[in-house]
């Protein structure tokens, strides 16, 4: 298999959401440990957090993560020329899409999987876990899904509907 980037045997996904501490670092770590070992996944938001979650960072090392350290990071890292050239861009919040967004090289394909943000969670510790633990479930079976499409047989616009679809049938 070859991506559209032109690499062998993986598909960049960057996954955006507004701070890049819970929800984009942790479908980062999903992609890149997902076991098709389709995916080489990337994140980041407008406007960067100072540190990760720490409820994002427990689940992290429950996945075994193995890649780049994770932290925090720009969007604008990844839409200089220089950049990774993403197949797939997917926001995971309202308000990263709703930002003035970068024009990204290699014109992925992108899609919107709206997630509430766990850090939003009030409650006792358990229940701030549990609001981590749900998106790590619903992210996972997104991915699971993603993984199982025919890239080869899709065009981007085609692609582009079948990762938005992924979204629709499992809210």
């Amino acid at each position: 298999m070859i991506s559209s980037n032109g690499d062998m045997n993986k598909y960049k996904v960057l996954f955006l959401c507004h701070h890049n501490s819970a929800r984009s670092i942790i479908a980062q770590a999903l992609a890149t440990t997902h076991l098709s070992n389709k995916f080489e996944g990337y994140s980041a938001g407008p406007v960067p957090a100072d540190a990760l979650s720490p409820y994002a960072t427990e689940i992290i090392e429950e996945l075994n993560y193995q890649g780049e350290v994770l932290k925090p990071k720009s969007w604008d890292v990844f839409s200089s020329p220089d950049a990774p050239k993403m197949d797939f861009i997917i926001s995971l919040s309202d308000r990263a899409t709703g930002e003035d967004v970068p024009r990204w090289p290699g014109s992925p394909a992108t899609a919107h999987w709206d997630f509430p943000d766990p850090a939003h969670t009030d409650g006792t510790n358990m229940e701030i876990k549990r609001a981590y633990v749900s998106l790590w479930n619903g992210l996972q079976a997104r991915i699971d899904i993603m993984a199982a499409l025919s890239f080869e047989r899709l065009d981007k616009y085609r692609l582009q509907d079948e990762l938005k679809a992924i979204h629709q049938n499992l809210r």
